[in-house]
Parts: C-alpha cells; structure tokens; sequence
C-alpha cells in the first residue's frame, strides 16, 4: 500500500508541473523579449464595478379608470378615479459601505356619479438606511423610515370633521440592527433596539388622542380641557423588516414588505404588523398594470366600527386594516 501511495504522489507532482508549464506558456506570447500578458485571474470584472458608486432614478405611474351608465337596466353607479404613484431612489455600494435614500409617494382621487371629487388614497413614505457588512451576507446597519399624508381627510357624513392631515400623524421608525441579505431578491432586517415616533401635529386630533397619543385631559365636568392633549408619543421595541422580490414570468414580478415592531414596556404581546403585497405587470415600455394589498393592525390606534350595521359608525376600536388597489396605466421610468 505504502508504495501505491508513493507513486500516486509522484503523479501528482509530475500533473502539477505540466499545468505550472502550461500556464506560463499560455501567458507568454509568440514575440520574443515582450512582456508577459497578465493572466486572466487579474483582470478585474466591469460587471463587479458597474454595480458600486452612485446611481439614481425612478418611475412615475398614472393610473386612469372609468364607467359611464346611461338608463342601465341592472343598476350601478358611474364613476372617475385617478391615481398617480411616484417613485426616486438614490444608492451607494462600495466594497464595505452601502447608502440608500428612496421616496414614494401615492396620490389618488374618486368621482362617484354626481358626487363631489374626493380623494381615496394619500401617503407620503420616505426611507434612509446605511450598512456596514461585515461579513459576505451580513452587515450592521442604521435606517430611518417615515410615514405621513399630503393633504387633508374630512368625514364623509360630516364635512366639517377632520380625519387627518399632513403631519397627523406622521410615524417616525429609527432602528439599529443586523441584515441579513444573501441576494437581491431578499433581506431580513432585524433590529433590538428601535424607537417608534408618533406625531399628531392637529391640536384638535390631538387633543381627541388620535392614533394612539394621550388625549386632553377631562375638567371636573368630563369636559376636555383644549390644548392639554399630547402631539407627540415615543415608543420603544424590538423590529423586524423582511422584503421578498420574485419574477413569476416574463414581465411580471411580485414584491412584499413585512414590518412587525413590539413594544417592550406597553403590551409587547400585540404586535404591530404593517404587511405590503404587490403584483407589476409590463405591458410594453409605456403600459403598466398593478395589484396591490396593504395589511395594518396596531393595537393602539382606534378606528370607526358600525356596530348596529345602519352605515353610520356609532363606536370605535382595534380592527384589522386592509386596503386593496387594481391599476392599469402610463408608467415613465428614469
């Protein structure tokens, strides 16, 4: 055995020297007294170097839906809606830093027969992140997220009553943690120390404790006492973010967002869940369609609730929220 094993040895010294041989014969050219061409190992690839620095860009979606009836025997109703959607991002990748700074932005308005113009969709987001990898899917990382509207929401029964507004509210997310990213289909952010702002800058809904803040206090009359109401409430808890980008045919893709915060000194049990699904069809270079879902529950924030099922809501508390949108327009990318 002992021998076998000699000459399998020998083998392998004789193979490692003919590929040595090979390689330096393949690295010298055919003229003489010229300089060695580097092998191919030292090149370094332009498609690594393309994907680091700066880039920028966006797109911007106007979604348009329409139904006329004239004498329809079946019933319904006619109706205009308009829907825009924008969005601009900014990126750095370097061998070790990563910065990114996005917004978006969704604006849409209704027209219901002869009924006033009113909106029906209004968010503002904005997002900043910064990671440091320190290992090839792993990296620490710092971002900021923030949440808003752009203009005002009135009741429909009551037009004079305010709903919200730009700034109320407004959540604010700041989060220290690791993500986890081992392609750029998917990552999983996972923070232990986040703090979670929320800012009702209305006196009036602040003064109601709308979206979880601390209303006016009561005078010896259980009447509220005006300007007593908090605008401001700080929360802090454990928060995890986890996207998923996936192409389910050609021109089709499907993305999802999952953010779930927990509160460590307030009821940490009842998570808060913000859960965003959407499908974008690519028509052609002009032509888009989209199918979107968004998912919210948060234990703190009241919404109207129709107990006796008359159309008007006589009561409010903890619900889940769920928005559904279908869109087919022009989409411009830069």
């Amino acid at each position: 055995m002992s021998s076998v094993w000699r000459v399998f040895q020998r083998l392998a010294v004789v193979l490692l020297g003919i590929v040595g041989v090979a390689q330096q014969a393949r690295a010298q050219t055919s003229v003489p007294y010229r300089v060695p061409v580097p092998l191919p190992a030292y090149k370094i690839s332009v498609e690594v170097d393309t994907t680091r620095g700066w880039r920028k860009g966006g797109t911007g979606t106007l979604n348009f839906s329409q139904v006329s009836m004239s004498n329809w025997a079946a019933g319904g109703q006619s109706s205009l809606s308009l829907l825009g959607l924008a969005n601009v991002y900014l990126h750095y990748r370097g061998p070790q830093h990563t910065f990114d700074m996005s917004g978006d932005l969704v604006y849409g308005l209704l027209k219901p027969g002869k009924a006033r113009m009113r909106k029906n969709d209004d968010r503002l987001e904005l997002n900043a992140r910064y990671g440091r990898q320190f290992t090839e899917k792993l990296s620490y990382t710092a971002q900021m997220n923030l949440k808003t509207q752009l203009t005002p929401t009135k009741s429909l029964e009551k037009l004079d009553s305010l709903l919200s507004r730009f700034f109320a509210p407004a959540y604010v997310l700041a989060s220290l943690g690791i993500e986890y990213k081992p392609s750029e289909d998917f990552s999983l952010f996972l923070s232990p120390a986040t703090g979670k702002f929320t800012i009702v800058a209305d006196r009036g809904l602040a003064d109601a404790g709308a979206f979880g803040v601390q209303g006016a206090r009561l005078d010896t009359a259980g009447v509220r006492v005006r300007g007593t109401g908090e605008r401001f409430r700080e929360e802090l808890g454990a928060y995890l973010n986890a996207r998923y980008r996936r192409g389910l045919g050609q021109n089709i893709v499907y993305q999802t967002r999952l953010e779930l915060f927990s509160n460590y000194f307030h009821n940490p049990q009842n998570v808060d869940v913000n859960w965003e699904n959407a499908i974008n069809f690519k028509v052609n270079k002009l032509i888009s369609a989209n199918i979107t879902t968004n998912l919210v529950y948060d234990d703190d924030i009241l919404v109207p609730i129709d107990r006796n099922e008359d159309g008007i809501p006589d009561d409010r508390g903890r619900r889940i929220q769920f928005k559904e949108a279908l869109g087919i327009g022009l989409m411009y990318k830069f």
